[in-house]
């Protein structure tokens, strides 16, 4: 059982996961040998991800296990609706297409939960807190979850803090072979391509505000450097500010930045990073846009609320124009630009991302012994996925000597 926008578009998914298949070598290893040692038969995975080429590997990956997949989208416009359709051919039960209202994503993620999940895969974090608000009947099937991003991480560390998080859930998020490369290369190239798909400007030159400097925005604000940009970089953080500031670029509060910025891009995890007071200070023809999981950071409903009218001037491009007659321009509904705009992550950084979900995954199909709080990801699991990408990039590293091993575990040599 699926609910997909058109089974018809599964041709062009095909080549979609075709393509992605030839550029994420790790991942295919992992699913070659799945496909021998079965880890999940007998196990039902429930996921809630952003429903694109790369995830859909994964779902092949997770079926190939031995597992029955059942797949939502995480976010309502990051849906490819042509993939979608490919992977309900392929047997997996996807509850996903663009442009899905509130009430339809909520739908989704039940369907999701229908199927009494042992293993649950959050980018965001939604799953797990509806299990844990609404459907707690369910939880005694799970066992372990996972979650892929930071907003998420940050909830149910929230949640364990309260001592309310009712199984153990694996930050894949937090791993080195995760953040370090998706948060920022992934990043911050699929938050540059959706933004020149959606307005075709020329970044150099311009003045580039950055919200935050986590590591997706550092992904940013280092590829919008790249392209010629002036970076400005606002924090709360005074020790990622000044790191902002040792890398080169300007810090100033988002007041200051408002009135001289060109392009704006948050990416914090956190609400109102733009808001009206903000907008009200902008330059005519500042463009807003989102690179964080929700569509919380720039304050839509202030934006709304300053405007006399809009008008859609390109696909993912509104135009506002205010009340003083200045004329903004918003990015995908505010919602993720690189997903919603673009096709999100390159598939050669996802897949290390998804080579985490995939391996802690079979971690979890082993049952540890775990009490219910929020777990790194092993770092066992981090080296290898790491090993493998060096050999899939043709790349050897070196090794300890037993006399270097010795060295750096003992204290009694002296300098």
């Amino acid at each position: 059982m699926s609910k997909v926008k058109d089974l018809k578009l599964a041709k062009q998914g095909k080549l979609k996961l075709e393509w992605a298949e030839d550029h994420m070598p790790v991942l295919m290893q992992i699913k070659k040998n799945f496909e021998k040692t079965k880890p999940f038969k007998g196990l039902t995975i429930g996921a809630c991800l952003h429903v694109t080429k790369e995830t859909g590997i994964l779902m092949r990956t997770l079926k190939a296990g031995g597992a029955e997949v059942y797949l939502a989208g995480s976010n309502p416009l990051s849906t490819q609706d042509d993939v979608a359709a490919q992977l309900v051919k392929d047997g997996i039960n996807v509850f996903a297409w663009r442009g899905v209202s509130e009430n339809e994503y909520y739908w989704c993620v039940n369907k999701v939960l229908d199927a009494k999940p042992n293993i649950t895969m959050d980018d965001g974090g939604d799953l797990i807190t509806t299990l844990h608000r609404s459907r707690q009947n369910l939880i005694k099937n799970v066992f372990g979850g996972t979650e892929e991003t930071t907003t998420g991480v940050i909830r149910f560390r929230a949640m364990e803090k309260d001592k309310v998080l009712r199984f153990p859930v694996i930050a894949v998020n937090d791993a080195m072979t995760k953040h370090l490369f998706d948060n920022r290369y992934g990043t911050g190239q699929s938050t540059i391509d959706g933004i020149l798909r959606a307005t075709s400007v020329l970044i150099a030159g311009k003045n580039f505000v950055v919200g935050g400097y986590g590591w997706c925005a550092r992904g940013i604000a280092m590829r919008a450097h790249g392209m010629g940009a002036r970076v400005i970089v606002t924090e709360v953080d005074p020790v990622k500010a000044l790191e902002a500031a040792m890398d080169g670029f300007t810090v100033m509060p988002m007041d200051q930045a408002a009135k001289v910025g060109d392009i704006f891009v948050t990416a914090t995890g956190d609400k109102d990073i733009i808001t009206g007071k903000h907008i009200r200070k902008m330059k005519n023809g500042a463009i807003l846009a989102n690179s964080g999981h929700f569509n919380l950071e720039i304050n839509v409903s202030d934006l709304e609320r300053l405007s006399k009218s809009k008008k859609r001037i390109r696909e993912n491009t509104v135009e506002y124009t205010l009340k003083n007659g200045k004329k903004i321009y918003l990015l995908a509904e505010g919602r993720l630009v690189n997903l919603a705009a673009a096709e999100g992550h390159p598939c050669e950084v996802m897949d290390m991302s998804f080579a985490n979900q995939a391996l802690v995954a079979e971690y979890l199909s082993k049952k540890p012994k775990l009490e219910p709080k929020v777990y790194g990801v092993p770092r066992a699991i981090d080296e290898k996925i790491a090993r493998m990408k060096l050999k899939s990039m043709g790349m050897s590293i070196d090794k300890l000597s037993k006399g270097q091993k010795k060295y750096l575990s003992s204290w009694k040599e002296g300098t």
